[in-house]
């Protein structure tokens, strides 16, 4: 077996033992990417000399030696930082994001930034101004999105783990279709400090890698207090330590009434069924939960809140501060347009169009006020929902991936399928996105939601569904 193939649990603990060196493990894993990123084009920047350099930095951390890569929208200091977006240009943070900051301390070693859709707007990488990232199962599919660079990036072996963002669903949904295991973690659980805003009410950082005991390591690491982010937690630290012979035998696990008539792919309607199965030879109960308001008011609430966040938070890129700018304008209101029409992408754009409209005097109260009570809503039908259930079971997603540039075709129905994902991030829960097996060549993927700060309790549930069904195979689709 080389190197690159090895999970994250298998590396630190080879590493450990002098098995072999960091330097090794580095050269096998840009071996591999040389292999295949000309294909896969998970990356933005690579910084392979950066990583030289970090190795020989003396570290005992938990992650010393091991190589990984971040989703391009968190910053670090003195590396190039695009969020995907031409608008940002050659910037190059003063500062690191507080995630990175954890796991360069526990001695993680940087081999670049990966793609996603641009400001974390989309759910297939294709919306890059470094064009799409191809999924390393079926070249010719979308890896998910936004963080589906992050999500190709494990799945093709390139690194044992990564660390993405989610919004509305771009760790879990990029996670099953690429046939990885993706965690996004209570709101508040990981600081969000040096995370470029989308939606800042709603952004997570978590990690992606192919097995649950990888999760649980890279989480002992992250999940911490930072004073640096108002919004993250600090009554306790959680316990993410790995225990061989968890079980869920008692626990109750919930499907959701109003989703039971929506339509899935063959593939995963099959998925769901086999998953029940194992739950209840594992001796959890399966019953069922009341979700009305989640159903019928969703979409439309996460859409005006994303939007009216990413109209506030996307005004600051103006070609004065950072970034892109020109220098020929005729005037401040000039430079302006020619900045904002050039530096952004067509989905950014309807986006900040969109938000603007919602948060306009005449109509702030009847859209943008009425979906923040609709928020509350949604929160307390979950939290009641948990009084009733340990887990939730549903799709990632309604569908396998899609071919590159079909959903061009039909955008609101990329919104559509946003559904399974996106209340979570609205009422702030935690969501891990987890293999199940593969539908001819593809990986198929589910999601398991749990109630706030429920994140370990959550790992040890994929665990338990882990043993019956295995974990992915490095995707070799895109080997030259």
């Amino acid at each position: 077996m080389e190197l690159y193939e090895l999970s994250l649990y298998h590396l630190t603990e080879g590493l450990k033992a002098k098995k072999f060196s960091p330097e090794e493990v580095y050269e096998s894993c840009k071996k591999r990417i040389d292999s295949c990123e000309e294909n896969i084009h998970a990356f933005i920047t690579r910084t392979d000399e950066i990583a030289k350099s970090q190795l020989q930095e003396d570290n005992s951390g938990i992650l010393a030696g091991v190589p990984t890569v971040l989703k391009d929208n968190l910053c670090t200091k003195g590396i190039r930082t695009t969020a995907a977006s031409k608008i940002l240009g050659n910037w190059r943070p003063p500062y690191n994001a507080s995630a990175w900051n954890y796991l360069r301390s526990a001695g993680a070693v940087l081999m670049g930034k990966v793609n996603m859709d641009e400001f974390a707007m989309g759910n297939t990488c294709g919306n890059s101004a470094f064009g799409a990232t191809h999924n390393p199962n079926d070249l010719s599919r979308v890896p998910g999105g936004s963080s589906g660079g992050s999500a190709a990036a494990v799945s093709a072996g390139y690194v044992p783990f990564a660390l993405g963002s989610d919004t509305g669903g771009s760790i879990r949904q990029p996670a099953a279709y690429c046939g990885v295991y993706g965690l996004k973690p209570t709101y508040g659980m990981v600081s969000r400090y040096g995370l470029i805003s989308y939606g800042s009410s709603l952004d997570q950082i978590g990690p992606f890698a192919r097995t649950v005991r990888d999760l649980q390591i890279v989480m002992s690491v992250i999940a911490h207090y930072d004073p640096m982010d108002s919004s993250c937690f600090r009554e306790k630290n959680y316990d993410f330590t790995h225990h061989e012979n968890v079980s869920i035998k008692g626990k109750k696990v919930a499907l959701v009434k109003e989703f039971q008539d929506f339509t899935l792919d063959p593939a995963i309607e099959r998925a769901m069924k086999k998953t029940q199965e194992i739950l209840q030879e594992e001796g959890a109960e399966l019953v069922e939960v009341s979700l009305p308001v989640v159903s019928k008011y969703a979409v439309a609430c996460y859409y005006a809140l994303a939007m009216s966040e990413a109209h506030t938070n996307l005004e600051r890129y103006d070609g004065v501060r950072l970034g892109y700018t020109v220098k020929d304008a005729a005037g401040i209101k000039e430079m302006f347009e020619r900045v904002r029409s050039y530096g952004f992408g067509p989905e950014v754009k309807s986006r900040i169009i969109a938000g603007t409209c919602l948060t306009e005097p005449e109509r702030c109260e009847q859209y943008y006020v009425a979906a923040t009570k609709v928020r509350t809503l949604i929160a307390q039908e979950f939290t009641k929902a948990f009084t009733q259930t340990d887990f939730i079971l549903q799709p990632a997603s309604p569908e396998m991936p899609p071919l590159i540039g079909s959903q061009d075709d039909d955008a609101m129905k990329g919104y559509q399928a946003d559904l399974y994902t996106l209340p979570v991030n609205l009422a702030g829960l935690p969501g891990l996105s987890f293999f199940t097996g593969y539908y001819g060549d593809l990986p198929v993927g589910l999601q398991l939601i749990g109630p706030r700060w429920s994140d370990p309790a959550i790992l040890e549930a994929g665990l338990v569904i882990e043993r019956h069904t295995g974990t992915p195979e490095i995707a070799n689709e895109g080997v030259k």
